[in-house]
């Protein structure tokens, strides 16, 4: 059995690789409940509800440490009790199994903010 994407880390992308095939993408999509591609497939997208600003901003400072922990950024909005959140290579202009690691990343911080 594969080891889950919310585990994995995300490995450098220097560019010069095609992004994933829509099948491939769709594949890894099935780890990542909630997660929508979108621009034809070019991007992971999911939006997030709160119960006020301040978990929206909290979880966007959440994502934003994330992110630069593995050195993958994303694009993030947010307001009063949402934030949606974007994922893509942008050095391939597309998605990479990257973005899965972080959608699943995102996803378990978004879930351990709820439960606490």
């Amino acid at each position: 059995m594969s080891e889950k994407l919310e585990s994995q880390t995300c490995t450098p992308c220097r560019g010069g690789v095609p992004p994933l095939e829509r099948a491939e993408a769709e594949a890894l999509l099935q780890e990542a409940p909630g997660w929508t591609l979108a621009d034809d497939g070019g991007r992971l997208e999911r939006s997030f509800t709160f119960r006020n600003f301040a978990q929206a901003l909290a979880f966007a400072n959440g994502v934003g440490q994330l992110a630069e922990a593995q050195g993958h950024h994303p694009e993030i909005s947010f307001g009063w009790g949402h934030a949606t959140v974007s994922w893509r290579t942008k050095k391939i202009k597309g998605v990479h199994r990257n973005d899965f690691i972080m959608a699943a990343k995102t996803t378990a911080l978004e879930e351990a903010m709820q439960d606490a």
